[in-house]
């Protein structure tokens, strides 16, 4: 019998990891990228625990394919440099069976596509409308011809088009309030070897350390939609150049980039959950389901545990089975997944509003909580999002 045909839109992180999923499963797969070529540039990524176990068990090695950077320590600081919380990562690493890495998105994207047959991906590719209506998808794009599919993964991002097309009645994208910058710059001779995150008031930096001596950088202010200076590197300097080190030095690599290489972007999750995330043959995951705030760095991680998920739960591809078993399978995957992406989305909304106050009476409230909290309770906090992938069976 022919090969069950997935198409999956969208070549970002959880659509290649997905299209990887179903080819181990043996089902037939084309990727569809409006792109007309990987991303070369771009910031880094976080990879959680539980989505390198996920990756893991569809065999990608993403610290090997993509090289890593393991910090010794990790938390949270204030804008003079205290210490408001701080956990060593060999503490996470026993406790999760592996510490958290950081990778550069490129890098990542790169050894995923490697890891799909090359016929597969389409780049160039928009997908304009997908008729589910006759019980087998048809996938229409700019370029034709059309495709049929017993699967779409819908994996289009944030602004999907798909999830309007078949969800209009959902309120849709709800701005958190915050915009964010984010960059990567050489800085070997600095010698950082924390990962850390600082908040001020309504103002946050980020430092992660990756490979070779690079460190993906982001921040953030609490500022209306839309907002824009001339020039980012000027208006980070601003906002941040007054912060402990060695926030000034990197800022200092920050202002020899091209102004091009530090990317803004406003900062939207869902307002509300999708009803479900599956509808006829169509699957929904990553941000096109569940678009969350970055503040647990869980929107990859997420994205790559439906991907994995998804693919286990649907039939093996090449048709053997006398059963139609993937309407099924799409239901399972909504009541796996649909609760849990959703209880991360509104934690990482919640932890943002803390990140982002103002009033001064407030941030000493929060500062003196999070240091009064003993670090293995912070650590035990994570258990739920890092401890919270398993396949079943």
């Amino acid at each position: 019998m022919p090969k069950r045909h997935a198409v999956v839109v969208g070549a970002g992180i959880g659509g290649l990891t997905a299209g990887i999923a179903l080819h181990r499963r043996g089902w037939h797969v084309t990727v569809c990228e409006r792109a007309p070529e990987p991303p070369s540039t771009g910031a880094g990524i976080g990879l959680a625990p539980n989505a390198l176990r996920a990756l893991d068990s569809i065999d990608v090695d993403a610290a090997h394919a993509a090289g890593s950077a393991v910090p010794t320590t990790m938390g949270l600081r204030r804008s003079d440099g205290q210490w408001l919380s701080r956990a060593d990562t060999a503490d996470m690493a026993a406790r999760y069976g592996m510490p958290p890495i950081a990778v550069p998105r490129p890098a990542l994207a790169a050894a995923l596509t490697a890891a799909l047959p090359p016929e597969a991906l389409r780049y160039s590719t928009a997908v304009t409308a997908v008729d589910d209506a006759a019980g087998r998808p048809i996938i229409r794009t700019e370029v034709g011809p059309d495709l049929p599919a017993d699967l779409v993964v819908a994996a289009d991002g944030i602004h999907s088009p798909l999830r309007r097309a078949y969800f209009p009645a959902h309120p849709g994208l709800h701005y958190i309030g915050e915009t964010a910058w984010r960059t990567i710059v050489d800085a070997p001779d600095l010698r950082i070897a924390a990962m850390s995150e600082t908040w001020g008031r309504g103002e946050r930096f980020g430092i992660t350390p990756l490979t070779d001596g690079r460190f993906y950088l982001y921040a953030t202010a609490v500022v209306p939609a839309g907002t824009r200076s001339a020039d980012p590197r000027a208006e980070l300097r601003h906002r941040f150049g007054l912060w402990h080190d060695p926030i000034p030095a990197l800022l200092d690599r920050v202002g020899r980039l091209d102004p091009a290489d530090v990317l803004q972007n406003d900062l939207y999750d869902l307002a509300a959950p999708l009803p479900t995330l599956h509808h006829g043959r169509i699957a929904w995951l990553g941000d096109a389901a569940h678009a969350m705030a970055p503040n647990l760095g869980q929107g990859g991680c997420q994205a790559i545990e439906d991907a994995v998920l998804l693919a286990h739960l649907l039939p093996a591809g090449d048709g053997g089975d006398s059963t139609d078993s993937v309407p099924a399978a799409l239901a399972a995957y909504t009541a796996a997944r649909r609760d849990r992406t959703d209880a991360v989305r509104v934690r990482a909304r919640r932890v943002g509003r803390l990140g982002a106050l103002r009033n001064p009476l407030a941030v000493a409230a929060r500062d003196l909580a999070v240091r009064a909290t003993p670090a293995r309770l912070a650590l035990r906090g994570m258990d739920d999002l890092f401890n919270g992938f398993r396949l079943p069976g």
